[in-house]
């Protein structure tokens, strides 16, 4: 199963305010060529920005495997089930965690 990197470009806007806001740095953990990071900016509980890249003073990081994030990314789980589950690892600002979960989760 492969991840589409646009996945990460659908987080924008998405959320619920009021929330925290922070910076988030995204691992996806065993793709192909290697593991590959994302930057999140979420303000109020609403995701702002995506870019590839890594975050310096990240409030969160959260870790995906390939096979987790791709299953997020095409419905067959939500990001909040991985997280209870333990299937994506998570360091920092746990708060901000929920509110990252909603963002991604709330998809149409």
């Amino acid at each position: 199963m492969s991840l589409d990197e646009g996945w990460f470009d659908g987080w924008v806007g998405r959320g619920r305010a009021p929330g925290g806001s922070g910076a988030v740095q995204v691992v996806v953990t065993g793709l192909p060529d290697g593991d590959a990071s994302w930057q999140v900016r979420v303000e109020d509980g609403v995701v702002a920005e995506v870019a590839p890249g890594s975050v310096n003073g990240a409030a969160l990081t959260l870790t995906f495997p390939a096979t987790i994030a791709a299953a997020v990314a095409y419905g067959e789980t939500t990001a909040s089930a991985a997280f209870m589950q333990g299937r994506m690892k998570t360091a920092g600002d746990l708060g901000l965690v929920l509110d990252v979960l909603a963002a991604v989760d709330s998809r149409s």
